[in-house]
């Protein structure tokens, strides 16, 4: 079996008479980039705080990168890296200074901390504002920065929580590919995140939290094809095999609002097996579309059907 980065069984926490997480499951395999997901206040960033050591769970069994997250608190935070939306970059101190720095708190030995400097510099493309402050990097820069700073102590796990929240579209797709390239080298990332493109972009597997529970989990594909709306055109070539088709489907339609007459709209999930079946029938009658296209509703559409609209802000 594949092994797993995080493994909690009913988790739970509640401050007051609040319930913020009520019996989360998750399994995370190492290697892998996992998205959670949820309107504000589900209970995300508790979930991140919790499996990273910052706030005790109430209740549950937890594991991180192979420790007991009650009895082996320190081993955990010595595996894992943490950074998100508040950068805890220094502002005052230059690029270099700030990674020199956190492999100094690393215990990094001194004969490694320059050079471990440089290559996260290189790697990171900050080498010609290395020696700048970092109060004067753009947006993208400074998140940068953070990552590489999470990345002096080699972490195996990476909690990355809203990491491109107020980014550009190039900045963002740049962090995007930062993060393919760490999974790729065997990192494993736990992203919570406010960008729907980004979970389907990004992530292996993707749950949803709402209310302290989670409501749905799957790769992205999975989850578009819980809801309805999802469809297969049809595109033929004349009225005549548009109609023959609809005889033998026995259900579909054209879109009064399509400039295009000869686009036939079946219902489907977009799944393997369903669509298999769509060709055979159409086959067993002799007729062939000259073109098809499968539409699935996207992750805004999964989301704003699986989960309430809460007001209340994240904990």
């Amino acid at each position: 079996m594949t092994n797993l980065a995080i493994a909690a069984q009913g988790l739970r926490k509640s401050y007051g008479d609040k319930v913020v997480l009520d019996g989360v499951d998750l399994a995370v395999p190492e290697g892998t980039i996992f998205s959670l997901l949820g309107p504000n206040g589900a209970g995300k960033t508790t979930t991140v705080q919790i499996l990273s050591t910052l706030i005790p769970a109430d209740g549950g069994t937890v594991r991180v990168a192979g420790h007991d997250l009650n009895r082996q608190a320190d081993e955990v935070r010595g595996a894992i890296g943490v950074t998100g939306q508040y950068s805890a970059v220094d502002k005052l101190l230059t690029g270099e200074e700030n990674l020199l720095l956190m492999a100094d708190l690393k215990h990094l030995p001194k004969r490694e901390c320059k050079p471990k400097a440089q290559e996260l510099l290189e790697r990171f493309d900050l080498v010609e504002a290395a020696r700048k402050p970092a109060g004067t990097y753009s947006g993208g820069m400074q998140r940068r920065l953070d990552l590489a700073m999470t990345l002096v102590g080699d972490p195996r796990l990476i909690f990355l929580d809203e990491p491109t929240t107020g980014l550009d579209p190039r900045s963002r797709r740049a962090m995007w590919q930062i993060v393919r390239e760490l999974v790729a080298s065997g990192v494993t990332i736990f992203l919570t995140t406010q960008y729907l493109e980004e979970a389907d972009q990004l992530a292996d597997r993707i749950a949803l939290l709402e209310g302290g529970r989670l409501i749905a989990e799957g790769t992205a594909e999975e989850l578009k094809r819980l809801i309805p709306g999802g469809h297969v055109s049809l595109r033929f070539a004349d009225e005549d095999a548009l109609k023959d088709a609809l005889g033998a489907l026995g259900r579909g339609f054209v879109n009064p609002s399509d400039d295009d007459r000869l686009t036939l709209q079946v219902p489907s999930d977009g799944g393997v097996a369903s669509l298999r079946e769509l060709l055979a029938r159409l086959d067993a009658a002799g007729i062939e579309p000259a073109d098809l296209s499968v539409h699935t509703p996207d992750l805004d559409d999964v989301f704003l059907t699986l989960t309430g609209q809460h007001k209340e802000t994240d904990r």
